[in-house]
């Protein structure tokens, strides 16, 4: 599924990053990959400066009659904010529909995101448990292909795929990871994970993980347990050695919770952004969240600016969702060196 045989026509491939845009560019490349290889590329020449790359999730893209399980009000926002920042890449971490199983509601997320068109952004989605959802939250359990159908109609970039990499420019690398797939050692995903990690340029220096389950994530006092599972906790356990010797640092960013969370552990930054329009969600902070403030609700994106050696990080949240008109705060900031 992730096997592709590389190119032998270097001067077409020149002919086609002097012709075409970034964001066509990366589509083109798809067919290039090879083992360990990204799926997409985007060179140094076509990025901003700075480079930029915003990440949230839970949007749940649906018919805006609905207003319990998503607010399509604050959706709308969100993607026009996102669109004025012009980032580079923009990290979905999944449950873009509410219900995968539901054409209409891929329609209106293509209705809703064409300021992202307009200004070209490239979108790196990663699956999340909606995307598996029918009409009912149990239609795709047993068939997931109509479902996955309608993702890959979606975002036909990605047809036959249900994790892929891209590279963002030279030091800037992406994983978007399936976790309702085994990320459990010996798995496909954890195998091609590893493959990946192998085959590093020597130049990348920062590495984002995007997924939709969060490896590690405060408390949910409704249920009393950390959502924390164990496929995710796996991949912790696996990133806690993987960057060794490599001269890299891993940011691991994940959604699922509706709320928005930062961790930091064996020197690794962990993140929980899904605060993209679903009911928000209450969690009970535990020490070791960096993010302590009390603010509810958590309708956010987080920023990633690459400046130097460093990335500079700024979580921008959404200061009264009962306004009429959007007003924007920074939150949170934190750098990766």
């Amino acid at each position: 599924m992730h096997k592709h045989r590389r190119s032998s026509f270097p001067l077409a491939i020149l002919v086609v990053e002097l012709l075409f845009p970034a964001w066509y560019l990366a589509g083109w490349a798809q067919s290039q990959a090879g083992v360990g290889q990204p799926l997409f590329r985007i060179a140094d020449r076509q990025l901003s400066s700075p480079p930029t790359v915003i990440s949230y999730g839970d949007m749940r893209f649906t018919d805006p009659k609905e207003r319990q399980a998503t607010n399509p009000i604050v959706r709308r926002w969100l993607v026009s904010r996102v669109a004025e920042e012009k980032p580079d890449v923009l990290l979905l971490g999944g449950d873009v529909p509410l219900r995968g199983g539901v054409a209409n509601d891929y329609a209106v997320f293509d209705s809703e995101t064409e300021p992202w068109r307009a200004t070209h952004i490239f979108l790196s989605p990663a699956l999340g448990n909606h995307e598996l959802y029918g009409e009912t939250q149990q239609q795709c359990v047993n068939d997931q292909q109509p479902c996955l159908e309608n993702w890959w109609h979606a975002f036909p970039k990605l047809r036959g795929r249900r994790w892929y990499s891209a590279q963002i420019g030279s030091r800037m690398f992406v994983l978007n990871l399936d976790s309702n797939s085994s990320l459990l050692p010996g798995s496909e995903q954890a195998e091609w994970i590893n493959e990946q990690l192998a085959s590093l340029p020597p130049s990348v220096r920062f590495v984002f993980f995007n997924l939709h389950h969060p490896p590690v994530a405060d408390l949910i006092p409704e249920i009393s347990v950390n959502p924390a599972r164990p496929n995710e906790v796996a991949l912790a356990e696996f990133l806690r050695t993987a960057s060794r010797g490599k001269g890299v640092r891993f940011i691991v960013v994940a959604a699922h919770i509706h709320n928005y969370e930062r961790f930091q552990r064996d020197g690794i930054v962990y993140l929980v952004s899904g605060g993209g329009g679903a009911k928000p969600g209450v969690v009970r902070r535990g020490p070791d969240d960096f993010y302590q403030d009390s603010s509810f609700p958590n309708y956010h994106y987080v920023k990633f600016v690459l400046r130097e050696n460093q990335i500079e990080a700024e979580m921008i949240r959404l200061s009264d969702p009962a306004a009429t008109a959007a007003h924007w705060e920074i939150k949170d900031r934190f750098q990766v060196k």
